[in-house]
């Protein structure tokens, strides 16, 4: 049988609800931290199955508009310019302006130029928006 981490591994993202005549306390301590989304001993009512059921949905649901929004931020990055990532990801890590300009060799002002880009490009309002985003890309490399 394959666990919930094995699937995973696998690039599987099923929602898994373990049903069990025979399980015990550490079974489901392990199924759980597998990703399992609950784990049902019978017998069970039918209730039971069916409030699992919705929870492994609204589950699978929201996982898979996460994977949307990672997969439109890296679109998003792929169109900055290799200037513009390198200034975005500096600029993002606490530099300032000055600093990343001095750290490429550019000056002050093509900092702002490349940064004003990356941040339209990237649809970030703010540089905290962009942060985020940074923190979102790092967070979700394939």
């Amino acid at each position: 049988m394959t666990s919930s981490s094995q699937m995973a591994a696998l690039g599987i993202h099923l929602p898994v609800i373990l049903i069990t005549g025979h399980g015990d306390i550490p079974m489901s301590v392990r199924a759980m931290k597998a990703g399992a989304v609950d784990f049902l001993p019978k017998p069970f009512r039918d209730q039971d199955l069916l409030d699992s059921v919705a929870a492994a949905i609204e589950r699978d649901r929201k996982r898979r508009a996460r994977d949307v929004d990672a997969n439109d931020l890296r679109e998003r990055f792929q169109t900055l310019s290799p200037r513009e990532r390198q200034v975005m990801m500096l600029v993002t890590v606490g530099k300032m302006n000055k600093q990343v300009a001095g750290d490429l060799g550019l000056s002050e002002i093509t900092v702002k130029i490349h940064r004003a880009a990356a941040m339209r490009k990237m649809g970030a309002r703010t540089l905290a928006a962009l942060v985020l985003m940074a923190d979102a890309l790092k967070t979700n490399a394939p």
